[in-house]
């Protein structure tokens, strides 16, 4: 079986004074550019089955302004996590999920990205791997289940930069 793995990386953030990492909320431009990306995403790819978000603030509202409509689980592990922990949030998806949009952070979506991606000599991988800017999303085919989800074994589809 065949599956569709999206990694998004949030819109870009908004730096208030005396506002913690966690809780910083998006710029303008970051509203709109999470919004091209929702609109990306609707128009290029399967329709999303389930999201794992981070529950920062403004990964929260990077799904909210991309107006994705799919079953959300909010998930603090995404917050900080190494590529190992965002696999790991990945292989507790249900099996019965077959396109799966992750909303995180840098540099664990990249990396992450990377890591599963067969080919790193590619246009794609090599785009990615230069930079993975706010709204930006990687798209990847994976074969198998999420529980059995291993480094080498997804293909890097698609490069986006929601601009």
């Amino acid at each position: 079986m065949t599956r569709t793995l999206i990694l998004l990386r949030h819109g870009k953030s908004a730096y208030p004074d005396d506002v913690d990492d966690h809780e910083r909320p998006l710029s303008p431009r970051g509203r709109r550019e999470a919004g091209l990306a929702g609109r990306w995403i609707r128009a290029d790819l399967p329709d999303i089955d389930a999201v794992l978000c981070s529950d920062a603030t403004r990964t929260r509202k990077t799904l909210a302004e991309a107006t994705i409509d799919a079953p959300v689980d909010y998930r603090a592990a995404l917050y900080g996590a190494t590529p190992e922990g965002v696999i790991a949030e990945i292989r507790s998806v249900d099996p019965d999920i077959h396109t799966l949009l992750v909303i995180g952070h840098e540099p664990s979506l990249s990396e992450t990205a990377l890591i599963l991606a067969t080919d790193h000599s590619s246009d794609i991988a090599q785009q990615l791997s230069e930079k993975f800017p706010t709204s930006a999303l990687a798209v990847l085919t994976v074969r198998g289940s999420w529980a059995d989800l291993e480094p080498g074994r997804a293909e890097l589809t698609n490069f986006h930069i929601a601009r």
